[in-house]
């Protein structure tokens, strides 16, 4: 059986360590480069793991920030046998179905 790689994306860490600390400054940047994407791509870029992604676009954030591809994208061993939904696993922080309130029940 082979082993499954996941990514961890480091893009937000990066642009912090740059000084970078706003979305809105990417916008620019990538635009000089060539790369139009409207400010919600741009914020879903730096706030989510991207499933895709254009090598354009990869390639500008590595010229904007001055790094290696290896700094960018940390490969990582994907959790094996995990079938606990993200919430429900040990030590995961509580999600938006653990904050509603409770229903009242009449005796």
């Amino acid at each position: 059986m082979t082993a499954k790689l996941d990514y961890c994306w480091k893009l937000r860490e990066l642009m912090a360590t740059r000084g970078m600390f706003s979305t809105t400054a990417l916008k620019p940047l990538l635009e000089e480069r060539g790369i139009s994407l409207s400010s919600s791509q741009v914020y879903r870029l730096v706030t989510e793991t991207p499933e895709r992604l254009s090598l354009k676009v990869l390639m500008a954030l590595i010229d904007i920030l001055g790094c290696q591809m290896e700094e960018l994208i940390e490969p990582v061993a994907a959790a094996r046998g995990s079938r606990l939904p993200q919430d429900k696993a040990v030590g995961a922080e509580a999600g938006v179905g653990d904050l509603r309130p409770k229903r009242a029940r009449i005796l």
